[in-house]
């Protein structure tokens, strides 16, 4: 059995070897959702959690024409804004989180985004994560390393980082990333996870990281075989499963019905044999 193959060095050098890697595979990687101000990208990344980045951008141009800064959204009825994000999920409580993030702008920061993270957390609706996303993306304020299920994946599978719990994965990256560099890092580890590094299926034969990838389930996935396991998603094999498809169904076999003796009298209903009588 040939011998295991270390796991590479966590180093920040190999850090920035990754991102330019992804640079150069993913220029066009930028923050999938659509705004025009601090408080649109603030009430859409609040609107994009369990939901696709591509649902969230089709239902905040309506909301948007309704409610176009945080005065206006303060003051909208529940309901009504629960029936124009109702698409995205959650509804209810996302409506309670961008109406009271409303509200606290108008409160305590005059109706205007703060740009400090300190000021950004406290408000309804609002935690580290978005507030990276908008602090990074609407100001160019690097407080942080916005981490969301891709950037967890992505990071865990290249070895970046080890963990599920965001802030944790934070501070790994941040010790291994230059401050001017967490913002882009955000932007491609996400496109990454999005359009190669896949949940389910990664595509590891095309991945520009394969040389660089520490997880143990990439060659699996590069040869086309994915490995029947937890961390794989216990995925059967392709040509496993074709021939399950194609395997024919048993044929299902009825016992015929032994047929109803001539004598004796019917049984109720005519349908079958009843008692004899008593011999005379």
């Amino acid at each position: 059995m040939p011998p295991r193959k270390a796991k590479p060095r966590v180093t920040p050098e190999r850090a920035a070897r990754i991102l330019d890697i992804l640079e150069e595979a993913h220029p066009e990687a930028r923050c999938a959702l659509l705004h025009r101000s601090a408080f649109e990208l603030a009430v859409a990344t609040i609107l994009s959690a369990q939901c696709t980045d591509e649902r969230v951008n089709r239902v905040t141009p309506r909301l948007f024409e309704l409610y176009p800064d945080a005065r206006a959204l303060a003051k909208a009825p529940p309901a009504d804004v629960e029936e124009v994000i109702r698409s995205t999920g959650f509804y209810r409580a996302k409506a309670r989180s961008i109406t009271g993030f409303a509200r606290g702008l108008v409160e305590h920061h005059g109706g205007e985004v703060p740009r400090s993270m300190a000021a950004l957390v406290p408000l309804p609706g609002i935690g580290r994560k978005t507030a990276n996303v908008v602090l990074g993306h609407a100001f160019d304020v690097a407080e942080g390393i916005a981490v969301d299920t891709h950037v967890l994946r992505v990071t865990n599978r290249l070895g970046l980082a080890e963990g599920d719990d965001p802030l944790d994965v934070e501070k790994q990256l941040m010790a291994l990333v230059p401050r001017e560099r967490w913002t882009r890092t955000t932007d491609l580890v996400i496109f990454h996870g999005r359009k190669v590094c896949d949940a389910r299926r990664p595509a590891c034969g095309v991945c520009p990281l394969f040389a660089e990838c520490g997880w143990p389930s990439r060659q699996a996935w590069a040869s086309e075989e994915p490995p029947r396991d937890r961390r794989a998603g216990r995925v059967a094999k392709p040509a496993a499963a074709a021939r399950r498809r194609a395997r024919p169904l048993p044929t299902l076999r009825l016992a015929r019905r032994p047929a109803l003796p001539r004598s004796g009298r019917p049984g109720p209903g005519g349908r079958g044999p009843g008692r004899k009588g008593p011999a005379k």
